[in-house]
């Protein structure tokens, strides 16, 4: 389809705008008339919204048709707007995947003394393996409950201290210790650490050497109900080739449902929610859960393909190996053939909202004419199945990360019109805040943290792979004090979202969304980078961020 004609840009008065005034030796930029140009991003967004999120996309899975379909839109849509390819003559960057597809019938078997327990897939837990093998089993595992499952020297703790689990079965608590006492003194208290994401866990429970993993959940600390669990770990599952390949892999993964955790601690002759509370206290010790052991064989097709992340980008005039970097995932689910009805995974707000965005900014900054830096748009693949798409590229960048200056990501826009407050998703870490509090300013509006930092959302998104590699990363999003209809209005929309439609097949296109707000979001993010790219400055990590080590080892590398 032709991309919408729209989005002229133009040096317009100061008085809406922000960074006027360039500073000493900077270069002045053109900037945009905020107040004029929402209604075309929001026809712009329709257009490829309705197009991405189709069924004929069928919700574009990582080596799918679905995919083909999505990647080689994205090429004729950059190509129209005459942006050329970003990896040497090519819009793409060849991600090497692993597909693996475990069979629906699996059971966990639980056999004690005096438990006996057949759970069944989907409904009272999920497993699967990292292996890229056609079979794998847990058999007469011994269960080992090491709560939180972590490992955190520079905090004092250690879920696996004094406990050997090689070979073994662990059950792990969903989230880490700050959540459960929120206790700001405690990890993070109520804000996630990483150490709460499953990926660590998984992770930490394989250095361990334990044969399997399972992670209990619960919505609330999780951050998502069951039904995110048994519809994202059930179908397709997409890895890296390289990383799946390697033998540091659990054979066993999975969920266990909070009822069939608590009837297994129960059969153990143990108390879950007792274990759970002195699970949050520094010194705990793991618990052996009695003679009960774990049985559960998988048979998985395998199917290894190339993917693809899309690249295109506008050249510096000055500094072109100075890069400011907008992410935003193209993939979703796909379909899942073990659901009745509906079983195609839109991903409408879930990517579609954002690589839509992708081709706005590119729009918006063809449109602005060529800066002193570079600026690229890159579409990841497999966010959904772990980062994968955003963790390739920093291990493999088509641009030296040394002289990448930002990363910009855009995840899931705002489709219920205009918010006074804009969320900084693990705010307080860069000085790239600044810059979008400027930008915030000038249109009225203010940045607040999270609502709901317990759950991870610093982790779960495309930047998290560039803060790893040191790059300066900045996540936002609409927050949810409508303008129109007040906070709680606008919170109850986020609840109806995560509680009814992320990661499920209802995350379907609407007409009728009101994408104002999603486009003064747009108009932000171009603020922040349009002024990055007409600068010489390298933004960096605030004091005591975790990340800004490795960032200034990188520029006194470069120096």
């Amino acid at each position: 389809m032709k991309p919408l004609a729209l989005l002229s840009l133009s040096l317009l008065s100061c008085t809406l705008l922000i960074s006027c005034s360039p500073e000493p030796n900077e270069v002045a930029e053109p900037v945009v008339e905020a107040a004029s140009e929402t209604a075309e991003i929001e026809a712009m967004l329709h257009q490829h919204i309705a197009v991405l999120a189709s069924d004929e996309f069928e919700g574009r899975a990582p080596a799918t048709l679905g995919e083909e379909k999505t990647i080689n839109y994205l090429q004729s849509e950059f190509e129209a707007l005459g942006i050329g390819p970003g990896n040497g003559d090519s819009y793409f960057q060849s991600v090497s995947v692993t597909e693996i597809t475990t069979a629906s019938d699996a059971v966990l078997t639980f056999s004690g003394s005096n438990y006996e327990a057949e759970l069944q897939y989907a409904t009272e837990m999920i497993v699967g393996s990292q292996q890229q093998i056609p079979t794998t089993s847990l058999a007469d595992s011994e269960l080992v409950f090491v709560g939180y499952g972590v490992v955190a020297p520079e905090r004092n703790w250690n879920d696996y201290a004094g406990i050997d689990v090689a070979g073994k079965t662990v059950v792990i608590l969903v989230n880490d210790p700050g959540y459960a006492t929120q206790d700001p003194d405690v990890f993070n208290g109520n804000a996630m650490t990483y150490y709460g994401r499953w990926t660590y866990k998984y992770e930490e429970a394989a250095r361990q050497g334990a044969a399997g993993a399972l992670i209990v959940h619960e919505t609330g600390p999780a951050g998502y109900g069951w039904e995110v669990v048994s519809g994202s770990w059930s179908g397709p599952q997409i890895g890296l080739q390289a990383d799946n390949l390697n033998s540091d892999k659990n054979d066993i993964e999975g969920w266990l449902t909070l009822d069939s955790a608590e009837a297994l601690f129960a059969g153990a002759g143990l108390n879950y929610q007792e274990l759970k509370a002195a699970a949050a206290q520094p010194g705990f010790t793991a618990v052996p859960l009695g003679d009960v052991t774990a049985s559960v064989a998988i048979q998985n097709s395998v199917r290894t393909s190339e993917s693809q992340n899309v690249i295109a980008i506008i050249p510096g005039t000055e500094r072109p190996e100075e890069t400011i970097i907008y992410t935003a995932h193209w993939d979703h689910l796909g379909v899942n053939p073990e659901i009745p009805g509906d079983n195609i995974y839109n991903g409408a707000a879930d990517n579609a909202t954002g690589t839509a965005a992708l081709l706005a900014m590119a729009k918006m900054h063809a449109d602005a004419g060529p800066a002193p830096r570079s600026v690229v748009f890159l579409a990841v693949t497999a966010e959904e199945s772990g980062l994968l798409g955003s963790r390739w590229y920093t291990e493999h960048p088509v641009f030296p990360l040394a002289t990448t200056v930002a990363n910009i990501n855009i995840d899931v826009l705002n489709t219920y019109g205009p918010m006074h407050d804009i969320v900084v998703v693990g705010n307080g870490s860069s000085e790239l805040e600044g810059y979008l509090e400027q930008a915030a300013t000038a249109q009225g509006r203010h940045l607040v943290e999270e609502p709901n930092p317990e759950r991870g959302y610093y982790y779960r998104s495309d930047h998290f792979n560039f803060a790893k590699a040191g790059v300066p990363a900045l996540y936002a999003e609409s927050g949810e004090d409508s303008v129109e209809y007040g906070k709680e209005w606008g919170a109850e929309q986020a609840q109806d979202y995560n509680e009814n439609r992320y990661h499920a097949p209802s995350d379907e296109y609407d007409p009728n969304w009101n994408l104002e707000g999603a486009a003064q979001d747009i108009l932000l993010y171009f603020d922040v980078a349009n002024k990055l790219s007409r600068e010489s400055s390298f933004p960096n990590w605030l004091e005591g961020n975790e990340f800004k080590g490795i960032r200034d080892a990188s520029q006194s590398a470069r120096q």
